[in-house]
C-alpha cells in the first residue's frame, strides 16, 4: 500500500516513519527543500527519542521517501494524509491556509480515486471546506474524478510519540462511506491485529474528539493547579489531596499533578481554538475559558513564590533547571520557562539556565538575555534561588549537599512537585513547591 504524508513536522514525520515500520510504502512531502535535504542526509529536524533510528532504518529499507512536490507522487498514492501546521491566528482560531493549499493541490492533480485524510488538528467543519476546495479545482479542470475526505486526528505525546503511534490507546477515524472505511481498515490492519481500538465515526465527531480530548486533559491540570494554590493558602498538602481524589475510580490518578502550568504545541493552541469555535457558534465554552485563564496565571506562580521568599528580585541570581515545556523534547512553545525568565529579567535578576536538550532552542528564542550553563550544578553556583520547571530525570535526585554548598542563598522552588521537602531541609535548603510548603 502506498501513501503520502504532506508535512514533515512532528506529526507528519512520526506518522510517516511509523507507517513505514509496519510495511507501508510512505512518501513524506515538504516544500522546504533544505529540510528535505537534511532528512535525506539522515538529519532529524525535531527531537524525539528513537525517531532518528526509525527514519534511518525505513529509508534504508526503501519504505520511506522524501520529496518536495506533492504533484509527483499523487498518481501512485491511495491515501494522502494532510499533516501541515494549523497555527493559531490572533483571535485564537486555527489558521487553515496550509490545509486548504493541500486540498487545492490535491484537486488540481488527482487522476484516480484517492482518499484525502486530515491528520492536522482542525476545527469542526474543516472537512466541508476541504471538499469545497477540491470540487472547485476539479470543476476548473472540467473533470469528474472520485475522491473522499476523512479525518484521523493524532494523539501523540511529545517524548513518547513512537510508542503512542505503535501502541495507541485508540485510533479515531472519521469517514463518510464504507469505501473509505475499507481503505482505512486496510491501512490500520497491523494495529487491528494487535487488538488496538480503531473507532470509526462521522467526520465532524472525529474533528471534535481531538479538541475535546485535549481540553479535558488541560481542564484536569488547571483544576489541580487551582486546588494547589488553595492548598498553599490554607496549609493543606496537594500531594495528599491528589492521592485522596485519585483513588476514586470515577476520577483516576492521571493528569492530577499540579505545577507551573502546561505549554507545548497542542494544549494552548487547541484550547484557544475550541474557545473560538464556541464563540463562532454562539456557544461560549465557559469552563474552557477558565482553564486557559488559570493556566496563564499559573505560569507566573514561581515568580510569586520567589517574591514572597526573596522580596526584591533586583540583583538576585536565579538558576533555572528546565526550559522545555516537558521532558524528552526541546519544544519551548508556550513553555512556563519563557514567562518566568521574562519576569525575572524585567525585575532586574540575573538568570542562569540549563536544560539537557533545549539549550539551542532557548538561544534561538532568547539570545543572550540569560547565561547558559554547562550542566545542572554549574547553574546553581552563587544562586540565590533555584527554580525547577521541567522534570527531566536527571533533575529528580540531585546531590542537595553539593547544591547547598554551591549556592549563595538556599531557596529551591519546585515547579513540578518532584522533591521531598525533608531531604532538602537536611541539607540546609528551604523548599517551596506548588501547593506544598516546607515542614518548617
Amino acid at each position: 500500500m502506498k501513501i503520502t504524508i504532506v508535512g514533515t513536522g512532528y506529526v507528519g514525520l512520526v506518522s510517516g516513519a511509523c507507517f513505514a515500520e509496519v510495511g507501508v510504502d510512505v512518501t513524506c512531502v515538504d516544500i522546504d527543500q533544505a529540510k528535505i535535504d537534511r532528512l535525506l542526509a539522515g538529519q532529524i529536524p525535531i527531537y524525539e527519542p528513537g525517531l532518528d533510528s526509525l527514519v534511518k532504518r525505513n529509508v534504508e529499507a526503501g519504505r520511506l521517501h522524501f520529496v518536495t512536490d506533492l504533484r509527483q507522487v499523487l498518481d501512485q498514492s491511495e491515501v494522502v494524509f494532510c499533516a501541515v501546521g494549523t497555527p493559531p491566528d490572533e483571535d485564537g482560531s486555527a489558521d487553515l491556509r496550509y490545509v486548504l493549499d493541500v486540498a487545492r493541490t490535491f484537486g488540481q492533480n488527482i487522476n484516480h480515486y484517492t482518499l484525502l485524510v486530515t491528520k492536522s488538528t482542525v476545527p469542526v467543519g474543516t472537512s466541508r471546506l476541504v471538499k469545497k476546495a477540491i470540487y472547485e479545482e476539479l470543476a476548473h479542470r472540467g473533470v469528474d474524478i472520485p475522491f473522499e475526505v476523512a479525518s484521523n486526528p493524532e494523539f501523540l505525546k511529545e517524548g513518547a510519540a513512537i510508542k503512542d503511534f505503535m501502541s495507541p490507546d485508540r485510533v479515531v477515524i472519521g469517514i463518510e462511506s464504507q469505501r473509505a472505511r475499507r481503505v482505512m481498515e486496510r491501512l490500520y490492519r497491523p494495529f487491528l491485529l494487535n487488538n488496538f481500538r480503531v473507532i470509526f465515526m462521522d467526520i465532524a465527531s472525529a474533528e471534535m474528539t481531538k479538541y475535546a480530548a485535549n481540553a479535558m486533559l488541560a481542564t484536569r491540570i488547571s483544576f489541580m493547579n487551582d486546588i494547589a494554590n488553595l492548598c498553599d493558602a490554607v496549609g493543606a498538602d496537594v500531594n495528599q489531596v491528589r492521592k485522596g481524589i485519585g483513588s476514586d475510580a470515577r476520577i483516576g490518578s492521571k493528569f492530577l499533578y499540579p505545577g507551573c502550568g502546561y505549554g507545548g504545541s497542542c494544549f494552548p493552541k487547541d484550547v484557544k481554538a475550541l474557545i473560538h469555535t464556541g464563540a463562532t457558534n454562539s456557544c461560549p465554552m465557559r469552563v474552557i475559558e477558565a482553564v486557559e485563564a488559570v493556566n496563564e496565571s499559573q505560569k507566573s506562580r514561581p515568580i510569586k513564590i520567589l517574591k514572597q521568599e526573596l522580596r526584591d528580585l533586583k540583583g538576585k541570581n536565579i538558576a533555572i533547571w528546565g526550559l522545555a515545556f516537558k521532558p524528552e523534547t526541546d519544544d519551548m512553545r508556550c513553555a512556563p520557562s519563557l514567562v518566568v525568565i521574562d519576569a525575572l529579567v524585567k525585575a532586574g535578576a540575573t538568570v542562569k539556565v540549563y536544560d539537557p536538550v533545549a539549550m539551542d532552542e532557548c538561544k534561538r528564542r532568547l539570545g543572550d538575555i540569560v547565561t547558559y550553563s554547562r550542566d545542572m550544578y554549574d547553574t546553581v553556583v552563587d544562586a540565590d534561588a533555584v527554580v525547577m520547571l521541567t522534570e527531566w530525570k536527571q533533575f529528580r535526585l540531585p546531590s542537595w549537599n553539593v547544591v547547598a554548598r554551591a549556592m549563595r542563598g538556599n531557596l529551591i522552588v519546585d515547579g513540578r512537585n518532584i522533591y521531598q521537602p525533608d531531604e532538602l531541609e537536611e541539607a540546609g535548603l528551604r523548599y517551596r513547591g506548588i501547593g506544598i510548603r516546607s515542614s518548617k
